[in-house]
C-alpha cells in the first residue's frame, strides 16, 4: 500500500491520524476500503501493525523482530518480506481499525 503522508491536515508528529486501507496485502484483518488510525508515538513491538517508510515509499505492514532485525511482512502470502533498518524506518502503530459495520471496529493497543 503506497501512502502519501505529506498532508496529514496539520497534525503535529505526535497526533494520531487516520488512513484508509488500499488493495489487498493485509486481508483478511485488513480489508480494502477499511479506516486505521496511526498513532506515531505508541510502541512498535514485534506483531504489531505498523506504517514504515521503505526506499521513500509508505507501507502498511505487520512488524517482524528475528534475532536483531527487523522485517515488515504482508499478511497474504503472495507478498516478499521486506528488511527495514529498524525502529527508526517506522512512522507509526495502527491502534484501531474501523470498517462499515461496528463489528468491523477493532483496538489493537
Amino acid at each position: 500500500m503506497d501512502l502519501d503522508l505529506s498532508g496529514t491536515g496539520g497534525c503535529s508528529d505526535s497526533e494520531p491520524f487516520a488512513l484508509r486501507v488500499l488493495g489487498d496485502s493485509m486481508a483478511p484483518e485488513f480489508e480494502h476500503g477499511m479506516i486505521i488510525i496511526i498513532d506515531p508515538s505508541a510502541p512498535a513491538t514485534h506483531g504489531g501493525y505498523v506504517v514504515a517508510q521503505v526506499d521513500g515509499e509508505y507501507l502498511f505492514r505487520q512488524l517482524v523482530i528475528e534475532d536483531g532485525s527487523h522485517y515488515l511482512v504482508a499478511l497474504k502470502e503472495d507478498h516478499r518480506r521486506l528488511s527495514i533498518p529498524g525502529r527508526q524506518a517506522i512512522v507509526g502503530v495502527v491502534t484501531q481499525r474501523a470498517g462499515t459495520r461496528r463489528s468491523q471496529h477493532k483496538r489493537y493497543l
